[in-house]
């Protein structure tokens, strides 16, 4: 019998729930204006332990089908599964969707529990998350950017999900480089109504059977507009407009040219939408039209929302790491082969092998430090939009800026190199479709793709963050890991590894010196950026987990070696054992690197690739 995925989702609350309630402090962010008199850190599990329940028994279910009924495309309609509208609307009608980013919703939980309740819904099936996920960030543009006529009727059903969302940036000829766009925006003599015309490919959902509506944030240039991305502002295309009660009305000129054929989430409609093949394609400009310079502010606009989907597509890449981690330790607990070399009189499980558990350890660490770095993350998101504390404010602004990209990149490249060493823990059945692990690796390809890819995520850390307001930010931040250790330096238990972290800034900041010496070198910035990002979430990854060390080696003094909750807190002072003296030396390798200053890439010429 075929093992699908939906009866392989596995993942768990605990690490959540210490993340929620004794690492950060959640009480700043229940007790600020926003949140007051709402949820405390008492509900959390109660919250956490039904998100749970719900993704596995809700939405995991239609996983199998996304994966291997996929999708219909008939005569310009996508038909999906019937679970996976199940899946939709359970996410929707429990509070789990956009409500949450409604500032009018009193009900609504802050982002940092948002997205750990996120990771157990993405992890449960991911093709679900393209059809519900940009809900939040396009009301969000709305309701920062549109007229009060444009709020009055779009927001209320992009909340509920009602109405479903897309960003609508690529074009056949425009990607990454989105200022190379020919979508036009042809003003009508209505202001602020425009005729869209143009093609955008890769749209996650950007046509699907589920919502009755379907609500396009696109960009285009209007007539007129500046050239590059100076020129490109944002428009709201619904499929269908809106009638005289905020109800659907007449089609709006939107077409769904086909669907991509994937080689992960194929439950997920990836399209090619055509706007105005007609001439009748109505969009909405959200805030002002280019003034006499030609600068429009869709690029802006956009960014607003394009930062959540980058943070999205790295804690996507850790949902789908966490699933698998924890099927490949069940499978490693039960599946016998070989003998221990503690013991090999007796056949045994294979996780007591060495090479196993070392595997085990890689992924539990990784992923424990992907997760650590995307929450502290949103965490820092609810303090930077709720504070009433200005300097926290300030100081959370700062740190989003540098950590956006590092969750983004570091944890979706990451992620696949842990499910790539579960699908080795299974051995050949690991190749098989049989058993849950493929997907996930196929799955789980795109997050570094997606959302600007993770050279672009690179080269925005090397190229913009760390040189913003001459390097004082970023030395902030490295700095906050420095005091750290020189404050705990001397933590009984851990005095080994505070020297190897020590030793690891101090790599980092050789790495800073030899990058500095090439950055007037055209060319050896861009083929060095990826592996910056990289060495810089090592240390980030080290500082953050060495930090739960504490505090877990803190409860294990106070519960002692036989309370139940020994092994979870043991498992945090060996996460940040292992990543520390095995992961982040590669730091120092990477600086030996650097200091060579190879210029082989510069140099070889175009032909050798081809012979």
């Amino acid at each position: 019998m075929k093992k699908t995925m939906a009866s392989n989702f596995m993942n768990t609350t605990r690490d959540h729930k210490f993340i929620l309630k004794e690492w950060l402090d959640m009480n700043k962010v229940f007790e600020t204006e926003r949140f007051k008199g709402g949820y405390s850190v008492d509900d959390l599990d109660f919250i956490l332990d039904n998100a749970l329940k719900g993704a596995k028994e809700m939405v995991a279910p239609g996983c199998a089908d996304s994966d291997q009924i996929g999708l219909k495309f008939e005569n310009g309609q996508v038909i999906t599964p019937q679970s996976t509208k199940d899946g939709y609307f359970f996410i929707m009608n429990n509070g789990f969707g956009a409500t949450n980013a409604d500032p009018q919703d009193e009900s609504a939980m802050p982002q940092t529990l948002v997205w750990a309740i996120y990771e157990y819904l993405i992890g449960a099936n991911p093709s679900i998350g393209t059809l519900w996920l940009a809900g939040s960030g396009a009301a969000g543009l709305v309701e920062d950017f549109g007229s009060e006529e444009l709020k009055k009727t779009y927001l209320a059903k992009m909340y509920s999900g009602q109405w479903a969302a897309t960003m609508d940036l690529t074009e056949p000829s425009a990607g990454s480089d989105v200022g190379d766009l020919t979508s036009k925006a042809i003003p009508t003599d209505k202001p602020g109504v425009y005729k869209i015309k143009g093609t955008k490919c890769f749209i996650s959902g950007g046509e699907q059977d589920i919502t009755e509506n379907i609500i396009h944030l696109a960009l285009a240039r209007i007539e007129g507009a500046a050239p590059g991305t100076k020129g490109v502002s944002l428009f709201v295309v619904p499929k269908y407009l809106p009638d005289a009660n905020g109800e659907v009305g007449e089609f709006n000129d939107v077409n769904c040219a086909g669907i991509e054929h994937k080689m992960g989430l194929k439950g997920s409609p990836t399209c090619v939408i055509n706007f105005g093949e007609e001439n009748n394609c109505l969009g909405f400009l959200l805030g002002e039209a280019p003034g006499e310079d030609g600068a429009g502010r869709g690029l802006m606009q956009m960014f607003k929302m394009m930062n959540e989907e980058r943070l999205m597509s790295g804690i996507s890449g850790m949902a789908l790491a966490a699933v698998a981690y924890h099927n490949s330790a069940q499978y490693a607990s039960e599946r016998i082969q070989g003998r221990a070399a503690a013991n090999p009189k007796v056949r045994a499980q294979i996780i007591k092998h060495e090479d196993v558990k070392r595997m085990l350890m890689f992924q539990k660490a990784h992923i424990e430090a992907y997760r650590a770095m995307a929450l502290a993350t949103f965490y820092q998101i609810d303090i930077e939009k709720w504070s009433s504390d200005a300097e926290l404010v300030k100081k959370s602004k700062k740190y989003l800026e540098i950590n956006t990209p590092i969750v983004k990149a570091y944890c979706s490249d990451g992620a696949l190199n842990c499910i790539s060493e579960a699908l080795q823990i299974y051995g050949g059945y690991g190749f098989s479709e049989e058993y849950p692990v493929a997907e996930l690796y196929r799955d789980a390809r795109i997050y570094p793709i997606w959302e600007g890819t993770n050279f672009i995520q690179s080269m925005d850390l090397v190229g913009r963050k760390m040189t913003m307001k001459k390097g004082e930010v970023f030395a902030e931040w490295l700095n906050e890991i420095q005091n750290f250790i020189e404050a705990n330096k001397a933590a009984a238990g851990f005095e080994k590894e505070f020297e190897i972290l020590q030793k690891g800034m101090n790599n980092y900041r050789e790495m800073q010196k030899n990058l500095g010496a090439i950055m007037a070198q055209p060319g050896m910035v861009q083929q060095y950026a990826t592996r910056v990002l990289h060495a810089t979430g090592k240390l980030y990854g080290a500082f953050l987990l060495i930090d739960q060390a504490l505090i877990a080696q803190k409860k294990i003094a106070e519960l002692g070696k036989e309370h139940f909750d020994y092994s979870f807190y043991a498992g945090k002072v060996a996460s940040a054992s292992f990543f520390i003296k095995n992961i982040l030396p590669e730091i120092g390798a990477f600086a030996e690197v650097l200091k060579n200053t190879d210029t082989t890439i510069l140099e070889v010429p175009e032909e050798v690739f081809f012979v």
